[in-house]
């Protein structure tokens, strides 16, 4: 006589508690900030002005720094976030 075992069986609440475990989530909902965070800026945010001696002024969107930074770090968010863990 065969004895077939089954599978473990899972409630709904441990598989949606396993899902918000999973490092990817949070590495998107972190990237979704930081990329939510350079619209804001973009909409409600100041320029920054600058005098020279002579005379000379510039004017550049915040956004334009912002967005820098948003691209540095969601580049390292998506290098330590998505990774293989193998």
């Amino acid at each position: 006589m065969t004895v077939v075992s089954h599978e473990p069986i899972h409630s709904e609440r441990s598989s949606w508690w396993a899902q918000l475990l999973v490092p990817e989530l949070w590495a998107f909902l972190a990237i979704a900030v930081i990329w939510l965070s350079v619209l804001f800026t973009a909409i409600y945010g100041p320029d920054i002005r600058t005098n020279g001696a002579g005379g000379d002024s510039a004017i550049v969107p915040s956004v334009v720094v912002v967005g820098l930074f948003a691209f540095l770090s969601t580049w390292a968010v998506a290098v330590f976030g998505f990774r293989n863990r193998r």
